[in-house]
């Protein structure tokens, strides 16, 4: 697989962060840094893209991506419940090619067939329809051009089964609009916050318990900053 580009720009509210760059961030869980910087990203960060052409920018506070198709930002530690995982994240809608849709997520993500979510990588080569192999929670938030945001469980199996789903608008996209999320794990229950606000709320009779954590969009230019996972033990 192809590498995409990663750049620092000035411009505006963008910041360049080559040479000594911002220090890294470290999250409340100790040893786990946010990443979100071109000093820290190769070490805390993996993309997986459907297309060579991706782009990573360092902005002021974390970092854009430009996905021309499917993409996976995976973080490069693996997770462990109880927990929260949470960051803050918007798709924007400003210029030509922008579109408003695909602020999604997996976490708790294992591969059955591999040790790790990376090792079977260049097969599933960023496409959406290779993750059902795996096994996660997954949200698609404002998925289907921003007309659906869809709860499942991924199981390795295809077709994962759909547990929740909303269509209406307080529960899509706005543009340009920073949302704070939350995901919590422990107890047998999982949830996604949007905002301070529980959309979904699964009590699993066999949680994942242990796995990575992946940013997924498609189609889109969303940022993301304020990455932390947070052990509630």
């Amino acid at each position: 697989m192809k590498q995409g580009t990663k750049i620092g720009i000035v411009s505006g509210a963008l910041v360049l962060l080559l040479g000594a760059g911002m220090a890294w961030i470290l999250s409340h869980g100790e040893g786990y840094p946010e990443g979100l910087s071109i000093k820290a990203f190769d070490s805390c960060w993996t993309v997986e893209s459907e297309s060579p052409d991706y782009r990573v920018e360092f902005i002021g506070e974390g970092v854009e991506l430009l996905a021309p198709k499917g993409l996976t930002m995976w973080y490069r530690k693996p997770l462990e419940a109880p927990c929260t995982i949470e960051y803050e994240a918007r798709v924007m809608l400003e210029r030509e090619g922008d579109r408003l849709s695909d602020l999604n997520c997996f976490w708790m993500a294992t591969d059955p067939a591999a040790e790790d979510v990376f090792a079977r990588l260049p097969e599933r080569g960023g496409k959406f329809a290779n993750c059902a192999t795996l096994q996660l929670y997954y949200v698609g938030y404002g998925g289907n051009y921003n007309s659906t945001t869809r709860f499942r469980r991924y199981n390795g199996m295809p077709d994962p089964p759909l547990l929740q789903e909303y269509t209406d608008p307080d529960h899509l996209l706005e543009a340009n609009r920073w949302y704070r999320i939350r995901l919590v794990c422990g107890d047998g229950r999982v949830q996604y916050w949007r905002d301070g606000v529980l959309l979904f709320d699964y009590a699993d009779p066999a949680p994942l318990t242990r796995g990575w954590f992946g940013f997924r969009t498609t189609l889109s230019r969303t940022q993301i900053r304020h990455f932390q996972y947070k052990p509630t033990n």
